[in-house]
């Protein structure tokens, strides 16, 4: 029987080299001087999201109708719309409308995509057959007017936002979850496990989907980007988020009417979205490097 003090000592080392290794993943990740600026944005972007009461200069949705389209100064760091209200505060809060997006749509495409992509790469035949006809019909459309059209028929909202671009980005994980797994497939431990008289189920979730992980993780990060753009092309548009929700791509809709001379209305909203796309397209290379077992 083993003594407690060894299990707790057993623990103790399993959890000093899981940090062990975190560190050195990280401190590999950033070694690049582009991944790990992606690393500082995503990162500042989660500080905002979280202390955006503490970091927020005015309440975003408060109106000061003696301060209607100031420009930026000490009192209002990136000026206010027009309705007098803050625009760094309402950047600061829209990034946890951003996350809530990024979060909330990873969530669905990310088991969707691996569930379809396994299961089609595994069994094949008319499996395979049914699954990537669907996949092809929703990539022959462009994402963005396709969650247009399901933005249309669900109504405008946030939540249906959500929905519809879920809806747009699966088929790409699910195709990249179908071509790892039909790598996997015959590997020796697939086999063996097989002829150990592993059900199809636990082949396709012990075996093959934490092998697919990696690549996966890769493309959902480099998807985020494109899921922020879309979201803000549907806030901009008026079927995202609605007034008075700090969202950047409605913030940048209804300043485009003063833009010519309150500059500030745009720039700033426009500027935000630019980053953390390119923080996350960033980020999702440097994860590529690290999860790649080629670069080694």
């Amino acid at each position: 029987m083993e003594h407690p003090l060894d299990a707790r000592s057993a623990r103790s080392e399993a959890r000093y080299s899981m940090l062990a290794l975190w560190t050195r993943s990280f401190k590999k990740l950033c070694r690049n001087p582009l991944s790990a600026s992606g690393v500082v944005i995503v990162a500042l972007l989660l500080i905002c999201a979280l202390a955006a009461p503490w970091i927020a200069t005015h309440d975003p949705l408060a109106q000061d109708l003696t301060r209607v389209l100031a420009s930026p100064s000490s009192a209002h760091w990136f000026g206010t719309d027009e309705y007098g209200r803050d625009i760094f505060s309402r950047i600061v809060y829209g990034s946890r409308v951003t996350l809530y997006i990024i979060f909330l749509v990873t969530v669905i495409v990310g088991p969707v995509g691996l569930l379809i992509g396994t299961m089609s790469g595994y069994f094949g035949g008319w499996v395979d057959s049914v699954f990537m006809r669907i996949t092809d019909i929703f990539i022959s459309f462009p994402s963005l007017v396709l969650a247009l059209a399901f933005v249309a028929a669900l109504g405008p909202g946030l939540e249906h936002a959500v929905i519809a671009i879920a809806l747009t980005a699966w088929p790409p994980v699910a195709r990249l979850a179908r071509a790892e797994t039909m790598t996997f497939r015959k590997s020796d431990y697939v086999v063996a496990a097989k002829l150990q008289g592993a059900s199809a189920a636990r082949i396709l979730f012990h075996y093959i989907a934490i092998m697919c992980l990696p690549s996966l993780i890769v493309r959902l990060t480099m998807n985020m980007a494109t899921v922020i753009l879309t979201a803000a092309a549907l806030g901009f548009l008026g079927l995202g988020a609605q007034p008075p929700l700090p969202e950047w791509g409605a913030m940048i809709s209804t300043g485009r009417s003063y833009m010519l001379e309150s500059w500030w209305l745009v720039a700033f909203p426009g500027a935000a979205i630019m980053l953390v796309s390119l923080a996350f397209n960033l980020l999702g290379d440097g994860l590529r490097d690290l999860l790649d077992p080629r670069t080694e």
